[in-house]
């Protein structure tokens, strides 16, 4: 099981291999492409946390279970928590951590993520976008009628 803070969900999905550092870029490409991305990683359970998590193990800001930028980390955890109704202790899997980010929309970040260095780079919103293209493609896929050879 991994352990998230509510604002590392949506930096998982918008992960495109950069990070503070080589060790946490190491550290969440094994997490994120490693495990969520890998197959049957909408499977993997997560546990939302309050401190400290699996992202933050090697993150240079990290001061024992709370990090340098605190108030802001509580920003955006309590921002994340609320727009995807995560509070610590939950149970999810990625899987259905996915279905919840999907109910997004890409500007939405720009409330939720006010504050986040990332959210000027543009990653999470273009991949909030893809999951629901994706989404929105399987679900129409799954509501077409099949068609019989008769």
């Amino acid at each position: 099981m991994i352990r998230y803070r509510p604002h590392h969900f949506l930096c998982s999905l918008g992960f495109e291999g950069k990070g503070y550092s080589d060790g946490f870029t190491a550290n969440m490409h094994s997490l994120v492409v490693g495990q969520l991305r890998a197959p049957g990683g909408d499977a993997v359970e997560i546990e939302v946390t309050a401190i400290t998590d699996d992202i933050c193990a090697p993150c240079p800001k990290r001061r024992g279970r709370l990090c340098v930028d605190q108030g802001k980390i509580t920003r955006l955890d309590r921002a994340h928590g609320e727009a995807l109704d995560f509070a610590a202790g939950d149970r999810i899997t990625w899987g259905a951590a996915q279905d919840r980010m999907a109910q997004l929309r890409p500007e939405d970040l720009d409330r939720i993520c006010a504050g986040c260095a990332w959210l000027e780079m543009g990653m999470c919103k273009a991949a909030l976008a893809r999951l629901k293209e994706t989404r929105a493609a399987l679900d129409a896929e799954a509501a077409a009628p099949t068609l019989r050879a008769g």
